[in-house]
């Protein structure tokens, strides 16, 4: 029988820094409490234990520091597993004792540390998957060569030796690829029936979701009922079945459609896929299938997430990054927890999946969530990872799963493109049924979806995807003649193509662009274009010295604009047409040899013909076709403008850019029309004007569906909730919003009110950041800990997971956290708004505001938004919460976006902070005697 292992820890202080001072425990176990000054000076002196180092120097004022980093050794003891980036989040997911203040968090810090050791010793607590061990050692001994400062204890818990020196970089044990298992290909599964879904059925489906002990819930059923009739067979060409579907908050939509959705797959042998904005609610739908399927080997085969080949890892490019280590031994930390990662993932998902969002943040993103194919460099069956690729994996399982789960991105992309998304997709396996979930996006993501750009940045992006990396010598950037030339070798006119598109994409913007423009010295055409929209952007600003973006119309053009414009096009017609004609030669032999092609060769084949035709046909002829309309000037149908991108005062890029004034018609056109059934569902579809045809009017202009020659089914479910009693609404009148002292000090008192749980929306980042400086220390003293997007530096959905797992915190935010947020219970109490959010007067707003209906269009929007944000505060029946505006402006017709029967009380300060206080008193106190009578 063999010895347990030795587990040692390392002689080494431990901190947790806060917002105002630190908690230190030193090496002999002496505990202390240090202001933040005094903890900066020591961790130069001597590496401490700790949990995220880089959040932790940002809270000191440092740059950085070494560090054992507890986070690095609980992603590489257990992988792919969830874990919150912060001292009670990492104390928390290993079972141990929850921690009060900082000192007992630290001393916690030194129990997870053992716990780490003790579960590395012990491979049972392992993540299972591919032999736990096996890769745990080599892997463990290559970060040792790299210097891992937590190789040598966790070599020892693994009862190797430690080597004396850390030698050579040998990454051995790092190739997890070889070991993951290979997809196989299966012929194409026939048409789905089309059988329709009656009422009744989806009822019952909904029960054997929900189980016998359930909750009656009318609503919900009266929903499910309702979202069958899109999946009804469609009696005309071009006139889907569609239901528009508003469910108020607590009605339970998701089971609601997953109800006939998934009677429908099941009856007619089809795929249903479901489509979120968010990638938030993809896993929230994805977990809420778990009752459909609860065999998880089952859900495998039956339930498939879906997102961009950008969101997945690219195993190429971690053999490539790997097999460089020898040279650059700082990614050695990286690369290792990578390894680790990539051998226990269930599906290569690095957006939202298992990989944990913090990783990035703490080790960089070009050795963790950039090694995606984030350019669209693959080079498909070419590659020798083709057979165990995430993405294609995917790809497969979607064509014969019951119900893929996807964004409105990916689903409209692909259906512009007639299907695929530049992988191995077949042209003809476009969905017949979709459910648009958060529907009220569509319009959003369809404006993303269709737009155009003609910008520094795309084009240098083209030319990379055609050149690679000129001089660079980095093997990750592979241009087009790496793709094509052994598909084409001995084909002459195919070969001279080739030559003639790598001569042509020279005209391209080159390295060093940026400056070359700023300082008045473009080269080439592209350049020479855009020098001339930054200088016309710039000469019709009113104020030059802003730190953000500019924009201007692009009519009427500075004088030379017109002939550059001119120029280019001509440029970018001469590398159209002979990436035109290689398409045509490797499409002739696709024909001439279709005996002779195995399947592999066939579908590089395809793949590549479908990324000449985006990235040539489509993207190149969209810019050909903005530049031809710059002297006649935009068709009706279009917004074109030039803006300069900034960041922090830096031009960042320039350029010309196109949007449809109404995005829906597009989308219409590729994804509405050709399906058979559309459901388009949300809490928030209609407008709150108070005219109910005009509220409809306004869900079907937002979704498009006006443009079907057959009306949409409307159908509208109440939410349960007792929004009267169980909500209150505040418009503060004595606060300056223009004043940032006053603004700081509102959201100071009312989030000390609730005692925390309190969500403070901006309309600004710079508003967001210079209330955060205010208000973090007093709140910390008060045991309120404060977290904020665009300060903390972590990722949207890692801070609201935070803010979710901590009751007493207070989250700060913009837009991405107002839509993207789901938090019961008491974590999220209190929602403050800096100011009405009133739609960006940019551009492209002043177009739709005049197609739109001018006004309205504007109060719609707003009405929408506030509705959203309104929407977080109660999300079950017990919850409870206080919506205030600290905007006296507001004018009274916006009042529809709140609930029926909710009073908009407009009070001082002083009175919405005592009525805070009141509300969640009583709240609570009543919460207490119904757990009384419970009990």
């Amino acid at each position: 029988m063999n010895a347990a292992p030795t587990l040692l820890l390392p002689k080494a202080p431990v901190l947790v820094a806060g917002r105002t001072e630190a908690a230190w425990i030193d090496s002999d176990g002496e505990i202390e409490t240090l202001s933040l000054a005094e903890a900066a000076k020591r961790v130069v002196l001597e590496p401490p234990i700790l949990c995220h180092a880089r959040a932790t120097a940002e809270r000191l004022g440092q740059q950085g520091f070494a560090a054992y980093d507890l986070l690095e050794l609980f992603a590489f003891v257990h992988p792919a597993r969830f874990c919150l980036p912060t001292p009670r989040g990492l104390i928390a997911a290993l079972e141990l004792p929850a921690p009060g203040d900082l000192a007992g968090q630290a001393a916690g810090l030194i129990a997870a540390a053992q716990r780490l050791l003790a579960d590395l010793a012990d491979p049972a607590r392992g993540p299972g998957g591919i032999d736990y061990d096996r890769y745990a050692r080599p892997v463990a001994r290559a970060m040792h060569a790299c210097g891992w400062r937590w190789a040598p204890y966790a070599l020892t818990a693994l009862g190797e030796a430690v080597p004396e020196q850390s030698g050579p970089v040998r990454p051995v044990g790092m190739d997890i690829w070889r070991d993951l298992p290979e997809w196989s290909e299966d012929a194409p599964p026939p048409n789905p029936s089309h059988f329709p879904v009656d009422p009744a059925e989806a009822r019952a489906r909904l029960a054997e979701l929900l189980g016998g002990s359930a909750e009656a819930r009318p609503s919900q059923a009266d929903y499910a009922s309702a979202a069958s009739a899109a999946f009804a067979p469609r009696e005309e060409e071009d006139a889907p079945a569609l239901v528009l579907a508003e469910a108020g908050t607590g009605v339970g939509k998701t089971l609601g459609y997953v109800a006939p959705a998934s009677v429908w797959a099941e009856k007619n042998k089809g795929t249903v896929w479901i489509s979120t904005y968010t990638r938030n609610l993809q896993h929230q739908i994805d977990g809420e299938l778990d009752r459909l399927f609860p065999d998880p080997a089952l859900k495998a085969q039956k339930v498939v997430v879906r997102k961009g080949r950008e969101n997945y890892l690219c195993l190429l490019n971690l053999e490539e990054a790997v097999r460089a280590l020898p040279m650059r031994p700082q990614d050695g930390v990286a690369l290792g927890l990578m390894a680790r990662w990539a051998a226990a993932t269930r599906a290569g998902d690095l957006v939202g999946g298992d990989f944990p969002a913090w990783l990035a943040h703490l080790l960089g993103r070009p050795r963790t969530s950039g090694l995606s194919d984030r350019r669209g460099e693959c080079i498909y069956a070419a590659c020798q990872h083709y057979h165990k690729c995430f993405v294609e994996k995917s790809i497969r399982r979607a064509r014969r799963a019951e119900i893929v789960i996807a964004n409105h991105a990916l689903v409209m992309i692909q259906a512009a493109l007639g299907g695929g998304d530049g992988g191995g997709e077949n042209a003809a396996s476009l969905p017949t049924r979709y459910v648009f979930d958060e529907g009220h996006h569509v319009f959003d993501a369809a404006d993303g979806a269709f737009s155009g750009h003609l910008t520094a940045l795309e084009m240098v992006e083209l030319r990379r995807w055609l050149l690679g990396a000129e001089g660079r010598g980095t093997s990750r950037a592979r241009g087009l003649k790496t793709r094509v030339e052994d598909m084409i070798a001995g084909e002459d006119r195919a070969e001279e193509a080739l030559r003639r598109v790598l001569h042509a994409a020279r005209c391209l913007p080159g390295e060093g662009w940026n400056s070359r423009i700023g300082e008045g010295q473009p080269d080439g055409p592209a350049e020479a274009l855009l020098a001339l929209v930054r200088k016309q952007t710039y000469a019709r600003q009113p104020d030059r010295s802003s730190p953000y973006g500019m924009e201007t119309d692009a009519h009427p053009p500075l004088d030379g604009l017109l002939d550059a414009a001119a120029t280019l096009e001509g440029a970018l017609g001469a590398l159209l047409q002979p990436i035109q004609e290689l398409k045509k030669r490797i499409s002739a032999k696709l024909e001439t040899e279709a005996d002779q092609l195995d399947t592999a060769a066939r579908q590089r084949m395809e793949a590549v013909l479908r990324s000449l035709t985006r990235r040539g046909e489509v993207q190149i002829g969209g810019w050909r076709g903005m530049l031809k309309a710059l002297p006649e000037g935009t068709p009706d149908e279009f917004v074109d403008w030039f803006a300069v991108d900034r960041f922090d005062g830096r031009d960042m890029d320039y350029g010309m850019h196109r949007h449809w004034v109404d995005p829906t018609l597009p989308f219409i056109r590729s994804v509405v029309e050709p399906a058979q059934g559309v459901l388009v569902t949300s809490a928030t579809l209609r407008d709150g004007s108070g005219e109910v045809e005009r509220d409809w009017a306004a869900a079907e202009a937002r979704t498009g569906s006006r443009h079907l020659p057959a009306p949409a089914v409307r159908v509208a479910v109440p939410s349960p909730f007792d929004y009267p009693n169980q909500t209150r609404v505040y418009v503060v009148t004595d606060v300056r919003k223009d004043d940032l002292g006053q603004v700081a000090a509102a959201y100071r008192s009312l989030f000390q009110a609730s005692g925390g749980g309190g969500l403070g929306l901006f309309t600004a980042i710079s508003r967001l950041r210079a209330v955060h400086g205010r208000i973090a220390a007093p709140l910390d003293q008060a045991g309120i800990p404060l977290y904020a997007q665009h300060v903390d530096g972590l990722d949207t959905s890692t801070l609201i997971d935070i803010f979710r797992a901590e009751e007493a915190a207070c989250l700060l935010g913009t837009d991405a956290v107002r839509d993207g947020v789901d938090v019961p219970g008491r974590s999220l109490r209190l929602l403050v708004f800096d100011r009405v959010p009133w739609p960006r007067p940019d551009i492209l707003h002043r177009a739709r505001r005049e197609h739109f209906g001018k006004r309205a269009y504007d109060d719609m929007i707003t009405r929408l938004r506030l509705k959203q944000a309104f929407g977080r505060l109660v999300r079950r029946g017990d919850d409870h919460g206080v919506f205030v505006l600290l905007d006296p402006m507001m004018p009274s017709r916006l009042a529809g976006a709140f609930p029926e029967g909710v009073a908009v009380q407009r009070v001082g300060l002083a009175e919405a902070v005592a009525g805070v206080r009141e509300f969640f008193g009583t709240a609570d106190e009543a919460a207490e005697q119904a757990g009384q009578a419970r009990g």
